[in-house]
């Protein structure tokens, strides 16, 4: 069989569970996507300027880092999680139904933070989840949560699209209007439809805005969501105001084979590091004491890998475009629109393709495969960098390449760890930093030293990652090593107090046969 017996078992055994964390992230994905698009008509809706429209994306960003951050709080019960995981995907839906009657630019700021802080949680809480559920066999499953984010991220601009605004507020000077073309497609983290705007005309009449309309049909495509989330958690029995039936017979024996997965998967191996929670909670862990150096710096060059690749995301799909348009490449902006557009879609096929990809080769072969395709995919970017052609090619690889580096990461980690430490948060709030300050750092220096060291700038990023992930390589071998000799010592201990409980009863022998 393509896929193993035992791997559909469990997927069975578990499809309620899955399937809701993976409806939670095509929610996801559709939120991440959908504001960049409607950039101009939300600047015309709250009379900004361009410099203080930005800083709301910023603010949904920030946040989204702030929510991965504490989202491992929420995982001590499965009450907590499926909680919160219901109270940010319904606020979700409530954000995105009062956007259209935020006129105020500093509103709408306070109401894409708190969408990004409820994204941030559902991110982190989604994949702590599944690596709970499946353990060693979450990296498939992983691979499939994170196709979901693309393609989500694929569907939201077509729900978009219909009425977005052709000009603009219509009072724009054509530097100014040059200015939000670039701006929008810049800001698109997904595949649009490209909206050409006429540089020539000086002034368009002003447009009946319809805009309000996208983002009440969002709220409604995102509403199914927490209600499924709301129904696992009756299914499960954690409403406190549902009685607690008897459970199907069936479902008792899938009950008790869980608990003791659980139980077996709750054995300490050594020293434990309190399971996966927030970074906060990790830090003042107790049990960290008198770990090795190798488990802390796992975690950290995990997390530095990440952030160097996901900062290659961000600043990828962000000034793709710039680069585009700019000398030496110079190409119309109409096909460099969709730059952006292959991007997202070819990390949309290859999170797919990942999947069987998963169950086929370990994840540290498929890392090691995929970091050293996107390094010779940026430099030969960067050789042919006056060829269009090229370009296209390159960016739909460098997608390929960079689609399931996290998923892939996330699995190899938490089974170096055996799944006792917080990988899960310190990855997922590493990619978040890195994605987020990898934008910054690569738009001042295109600023600053021209477009081609856009592409400059993704050769060292991926060279500096590719060098901390050998490095990660060799603390997994030394924790490897401390493993085996902590396991050695536990079973020196064993076996000499067997030896002492058996010489001490023929002397207790002697003992009850001389009284």
């Amino acid at each position: 069989m393509f896929v193993d017996e035992r791997i559909v078992t469990l997927f069975k055994r578990n499809a309620h569970h899955t399937l809701t964390y993976w409806s939670v992230f095509f929610s996801f994905g559709l939120c991440i996507a959908f504001l960049g698009p409607t950039i101009l008509d939300l600047q015309c809706q709250t009379n900004s300027t361009l410099s203080q429209i930005t800083w709301v994306f910023f603010a949904q960003q920030f946040c989204l880092l702030i929510g991965s951050s504490i989202g491992g709080v929420f995982k001590r019960t499965l009450f907590s999680a499926l909680s919160a995981l219901f109270v940010s995907a319904l606020i979700i839906s409530i954000i995105f139904a009062i956007i259209p009657w935020c006129n105020n630019v500093l509103v709408l700021a306070i109401a894409m933070a708190v969408s990004g802080l409820a994204m941030g949680i559902i991110d982190t809480i989604a994949n702590i989840q599944l690596v709970t559920i499946y353990q060693k066999d979450s990296a498939v499953f992983l691979q499939a949560l994170h196709f979901f984010i693309g393609f989500g991220a694929l569907v939201s601009p077509l729900i978009a699209d219909p009425f977005l605004s052709e000009f603009g507020c219509g009072n724009h000077t054509g530097n100014e209007t040059e200015m939000m073309h670039h701006f929008r497609n810049m800001l698109r983290n997904s595949p649009i439809v490209e909206h050409n705007i006429n540089q020539s005309s000086a002034v368009h009449g002003q447009e009946d805005s319809t805009v309000q309309y996208a983002f009440w049909i969002m709220a409604l495509i995102n509403l199914p969501v927490p209600l499924a989330v709301l129904f696992l958690m009756y299914r499960e029995q954690l409403i406190p105001c549902c009685p607690n039936g008897t459970p199907r017979l069936l479902d008792k024996d899938e009950l008790a084979m869980e608990n003791q997965q659980g139980q077996d998967a709750a054995e300490p191996t050594g020293h434990e590091a309190g399971g996966h929670g927030d970074i906060f909670s990790c830090c003042q862990n107790d049990n960290l004491r008198g770990l090795p150096v190798s488990f802390f710096m796992i975690h950290i060059l995990g997390g530095l890998v990440l952030f160097m690749t996901d900062g290659i995301v961000g600043a990828y799909a962000g000034f793709v475009y710039t680069y585009a348009v700019s000398p030496p490449m110079s190409l119309p902006t109409h096909s460099a629109g969709y730059l952006a557009s292959i991007f997202w879609a070819a990390i949309t096929v290859g999170r797919l393709l990942s999947i069987p990809l998963s169950y086929r080769f370990q994840p540290v072969r498929l890392l090691m495969f995929n970091l050293a395709g996107a390094i010779v995919t940026v430099l030969m970017l960067l050789i042919f960098y006056t060829s269009s052609a090229f370009l296209y090619a390159g960016t739909c690889l460098c997608g390929l390449f960079l689609s399931s580096i996290f998923p892939c990461m996330l699995a190899y980690t938490e089974d170096i760890l055996d799944y006792q430490g917080c990988a899960t948060s310190v990855l997922v709030t590493s990619a978040g930093m890195g994605e987020m300050v990898m934008q910054v750092l690569v738009g001042q220096i295109i600023q600053t030293k021209g477009s081609y060291s856009f592409l400059l700038c993704g050769v060292v990023i991926a060279c500096i990652g590719f060098i901390v992930f050998f490095g990660l390589l060799l603390f997994h071998r030394q924790h490897r090593n401390y493993l085996t000799g902590t396991q050695k010592k536990s079973a020196m201990v064993e076996e000499s107090t067997s030896e002492q409980n058996g010489s001490a009863k023929p002397e207790q022998r002697e003992e009850k046969a001389s009284s």
